[in-house]
């Protein structure tokens, strides 16, 4: 399949869609992650034909033999963007473009076949088109999950000849269920999220599934989310179990850790970055300590620190926890570069503040 060629749908709406009424009631409160649409896109790879069975769908369980491979080997990635109502009545979402070749790498990592860009962005504006209703008015979105696993049945460490490419689709208020105040962040010094050489660039299942642990020692510590530690000094900091990270200094620069393979390259991320040098501030890509960051705090250094990504967009770091004492920013409030950026990055992705980078992709 060429690349940038236009893929054949097959659209089957479900016949039994969720009552009007019903789904209002759903998206009065729909948390995160919990409310899910209609329907669903499927495309099926196999070795001998490529991608192929390119279909909409009602949301529906999937048949998986228990010898697939993903179930004992673990090839699978995923995604994560937002489709948004505007103030103009259109809908759009936020650099789709990037999770597609996003996608892509992760691919690639996982010796996985590559879905075409053009491919994922169809499957994508397919999906939030037929379910487009499902979309929250006010601060709520459509957050969309592509993800791919595979299925050929076999016993044997190689890549698999078959996968499975699916598209669901979740309306989601706040990530956190606090709202917008500031989280409280637990810094493990048990586990690594990643090393160097590993899958720590990747989106993929298993990234996640090794921080469990520590995001469970977190919750049992009060705390919202955890941060990570670089796996072989135990030193550099790296990113929450989830988020990229920034800190704000005294002088208005933000520090963020460098893309050195064992951090997911967040959108999230890459946009704040842009806008923050295009509105003059000096952005270093370099590693950050815990000890520095323990002594910056205290100093007063350190203004603000935030986390990001595509799920909470911003969310300002108040406090760290940790076994060898806590860490407060600036009284543990949101500070003034930490609510610009959210307010100019959520204003972009809204269409409320003019897109001067390309970045909102409109729902035709």
């Amino acid at each position: 399949m060429d690349a940038h060629s236009k893929t054949a749908f097959s659209r089957r709406p479900t016949e039994r869609p969720v009552a009007a009424d019903v789904r209002a009631g759903l998206l009065k409160d729909p948390g995160f992650g919990k409310v899910f649409t209609d329907h669903m896109v499927t495309i099926r790879w196999t070795k001998d034909r490529g991608w192929h069975d390119a279909e909409v769908r009602g949301r529906a369980p999937i048949t998986l033999d228990p010898a697939a491979a993903v179930l004992h080997y673990g090839q699978e990635i995923f995604e994560g963007l937002k489709a948004y109502n505007l103030s103009d009545g259109s809908i759009a979402l936020f650099r789709p473009d990037q999770n597609a070749r996003r996608f892509q790498q992760s691919a690639a990592r996982m010796a996985m076949p590559e879905v075409p860009e053009a491919m994922f962005l169809q499957a994508v504006d397919e999906l939030v088109k037929i379910d487009s209703a499902w979309i929250p008015q006010g601060d709520g979105s459509l957050y969309l999950r592509p993800f791919m696993f595979a299925t050929e049945a076999f016993l044997g460490v190689r890549p698999s000849h078959e996968y499975l490419f699916i598209l669901i689709a979740s309306s989601v208020g706040s990530y956190f269920k606090g709202g917008e105040k500031p989280v409280t962040v637990w810094l493990t010094d048990r586990y690594t999220r990643a090393a160097e050489g590993g899958t720590g660039a990747a989106k993929c299942g298993g990234n996640y599934a090794s921080s469990l642990l520590a995001q469970a020692e977190a919750m049992e510590n009060g705390c919202d989310q955890v941060v990570f530690l670089d796996a072989a000094e135990h030193r550099w900091v790296e990113e929450l179990g989830g988020m990229n990270i920034f800190l704000v200094m005294d002088d208005g620069s933000l520090v963020t850790p460098p893309l050195s393979g064992t951090i997911l390259p967040g959108i999230t991320r890459d946009a704040i970055i842009t806008l923050a040098r295009k509105d003059g501030r000096t952005v270093r890509e370099e590693r950050y300590s815990i000890d520095q960051w323990r002594a910056d705090a205290a100093s007063g250094k350190l203004k603000e620190a935030f986390a990001c990504g595509t799920a909470a967009v911003v969310a300002s770091i108040g406090k760290i926890k940790s076994s060898a004492g806590d860490i407060v920013i600036s009284d543990a409030a949101t500070g003034p570069v930490t609510a610009a950026i959210k307010a100019k990055l959520v204003g972009i992705q809204r269409g409320d503040v003019a897109d001067e980078f390309g970045w909102v992709h409109r729902i035709s």
